[in-house]
């Protein structure tokens, strides 16, 4: 079992969904609205300085499920390289 956890900003989240369906994978998730922080692309605060904001996807799923997850996560981040978009993958 792995608990796989991405951040991803808003921007791009339907595109990542869409990878998801693609693939069959994600179907079972908590999200997580609304997370503010600072990582390596610009910050996502929500205010009216960094309007910006991000998601917070939690994912428990089987290591097949986990690596097709990565890959539609590697597939988005290439085409929004500039995005904010992250992943940690963990065995649970």
């Amino acid at each position: 079992m792995r608990r796989v956890e991405i951040i991803v900003n808003q921007s791009i989240e339907a595109d990542l969904f869409e990878s998801f369906s693609s693939r069959g994978v994600a179907s079972h998730y908590t999200k997580i609205p609304g997370a503010h922080g600072v990582g390596n692309s610009d910050p996502k605060m929500g205010d009216h300085i960094w309007p910006e904001e991000n998601v917070v996807l939690i994912i428990y799923c089987k290591k097949e499920e986990a690596a097709l997850i990565e890959d539609a996560v590697k597939d988005v981040k290439k085409r929004f390289p500039s995005e904010g978009l992250k992943i940690f993958s963990m065995k649970y």
